[in-house]
């Protein structure tokens, strides 16, 4: 979350301009090639954790907690829908 502030004050998301402004973080900005590939590599290994927590969860039979589940199960889904907008930004 805090490289994607750092990001953020940086980006423009408008259509003209947002790869301009990607290129300005990778290039002018200090360090901003690193705060990129930190945020995007960060986002990676997430991912990897929630996969892994769910494989734990499988194997350790936590589905049959209904409740505790489906409200994983939301949060997954709530964390794939933030990761889709912050892929398409």
């Amino acid at each position: 979350i805090l490289t994607g502030l750092f990001l953020a004050m940086h980006y423009t998301s408008d259509i003209a301009t947002a790869f301009s402004s990607i290129a300005h973080i990778c290039r002018d900005v200090n360090y901003g090639w690193l705060i990129r590939n930190m945020h995007a590599n960060g986002a990676s290994f997430f991912f990897i954790c929630i996969y892994l927590h769910i494989g734990r969860g499988l194997y350790y039979g936590s589905y049959l907690y209904k409740e505790t589940w489906n409200i994983g199960v939301i949060l997954l889904l709530l964390t794939m829908m933030t990761a889709f907008v912050g892929y398409v930004l």
